[in-house]
């Protein structure tokens, strides 16, 4: 009997392949702009902040400036998975455009992915493989490709594809039989 498993990397695992300025960008932007996301998707941020963030003088971390609470998310994203997804979550909401334009190079390309509106936080985490030949430079220049005019971040863009495709190129892509 020959079964098929795959492998996860907890959502973490994305801090080794984020520079430290550009994490503390993902998180500040999101916190800054949690207020204008639906309440099931502000919530779950809110429930990880209390959980996970303390900041002196607050009783509740969530009430606290988000000046304040970015350095100790910062440090709460580095270490809990749940907090990963969460916050990748909310950023990818309030990145609608690039997440659409994103799912349609993926999915344009042969990627096998969740629907842009799946969620990825009920996922174990990263699947550390991605499809053969594939990589940041040129999924990067073939989104430049496709959408010319537009201004966009090459980080914003490879986070994006990490977050659809649920998937981090840890490994080398192994064969099929």
């Amino acid at each position: 009997m020959d079964e098929k498993t795959t492998q996860f990397l907890p959502f973490h695992a994305i801090n080794e392949f984020m520079r430290e300025d550009y994490r503390q960008t993902v998180i500040r932007s999101t916190l800054n702009a949690l207020s204008i996301l639906p309440k099931e998707s502000r919530d779950p941020v809110d429930k990880l902040t209390r959980k996970y963030v303390q900041i002196s003088g607050f009783r509740i971390s969530t009430k606290a400036p988000g000046s304040l609470r970015l350095k100790p998310t910062v440090e709460a994203f580095t270490k809990h998975p749940e907090m990963v997804g969460t916050v990748m979550s909310a950023w990818a909401q309030l990145n609608n455009d690039l997440r659409s334009q994103v799912y349609d190079l993926l999915v344009s390309r042969g990627w096998e992915i969740l629907p842009v509106e799946a969620d990825r936080t009920k996922l174990p985490g990263f699947i550390p493989v991605w499809p053969e030949g594939e990589d940041f430079d040129k999924l990067g220049q073939a989104f430049k490709d496709r959408y010319p005019s537009l201004a966009t971040n090459d980080d914003d863009v490879s986070l994006m594809i990490v977050w659809l495709s649920g998937r981090l190129p840890y490994q080398s892509p192994v064969e099929e039989p």
